[in-house]
């Protein structure tokens, strides 16, 4: 049994699901390597416009493999360097994703698992989803993953949550920024699809733009320099095929052509 499964559900989307169910879908160095694999697959392909990040089995991820971890401690500083900058590279390929990325979270994340659900532009948790950083429980801390979830949670959650190792839930992981929503349990595959059936009437080009644009405003001051790449950015998009489209399917009161025959606006 493969421990990732590669899904094409509905055209433009990706679903990658973890499947090692009878580990939690714990990382090890191979799961490390397959799925940053894989993010490599779908980065490269054009169709696809948003890429699912799922799980099988009762937990998203449990974190790290207890086996992996016995190798870990036995291995010297060079194999364990090595083994941190793989999982960090994971970490950073799937938040620099050009694709919009949706986490959809059951049972425990802990750990890397923590760290996948940061670096998507999208998270979704049902109720039943438990939380943990781990990590200082067993000497160790969060260091590969700590720049993707600081970035979520922000420093003063961190310093918390990276210090007690605390199990917190869906609700609490929503109100510290990890999750942006929460559902019944039953709900989470149905409300994932009603999200992409929302991305489905974006603009394509203008969604990677909108998500670069995120990136190079984010936490930088408000200064002559900002502002003006601002003003760069919609006068490039105006200037484009989509955003004519876009307008005058809007004026016109029709779909625009990126849209599946027969959606609405």
């Amino acid at each position: 049994m493969t421990d990732l499964l590669l899904d094409h559900r509905q055209p433009g989307v990706a679903w990658i699901v973890l499947n090692r169910p009878g580990k939690h879908n714990a990382f090890d160095e191979h799961l490390i390597a397959e799925l940053t694999a894989t993010l490599d697959r779908v980065e490269s392909d054009p169709a696809i416009r948003t890429l699912v990040l799922a799980a099988a089995g009762p937990s998203f991820s449990a974190g790290a493999d207890l086996d992996w971890m016995k190798r870990a401690a036995e291995a010297d500083r060079a194999a364990n360097h090595a083994d941190a900058q793989a999982l960090a590279g994971l970490m950073r390929k799937l938040d620099g994703s050009s694709k919009t990325t949706i986490a959809a979270v059951q049972g425990a994340a802990f750990g890397g698992g923590v760290g996948l659900v940061a670096c998507c532009d999208i998270a979704i948790g049902s109720a039943s989803a438990k939380f943990a950083l781990s990590e200082v429980r067993l000497g160790l801390i969060p260091a590969a993953i700590s720049p993707f979830v600081i970035a979520a949670i922000g420093a003063r959650a961190a310093r918390r949550y990276f210090q007690t190792a605390e199990i917190f839930g869906a609700e609490e992981a929503r109100r510290i920024g990890l999750l942006h929503e929460v559902v019944p349990d039953d709900q989470l595959q149905s409300h994932v699809e009603t999200v992409l059936a929302a991305l489905d009437k974006t603009a394509p080009g203008a969604r990677m733009a909108a998500k670069q644009l995120v990136r190079d405003v984010a936490l930088r001051p408000i200064t002559d320099a900002l502002t003006d790449l601002t003003a760069e950015r919609i006068a490039d998009i105006r200037a484009g095929e989509e955003a004519a489209e876009g307008l005058a399917a809007f004026f016109a009161r029709r779909p625009p052509n990126w849209t599946a025959p027969g959606d609405a606006q």
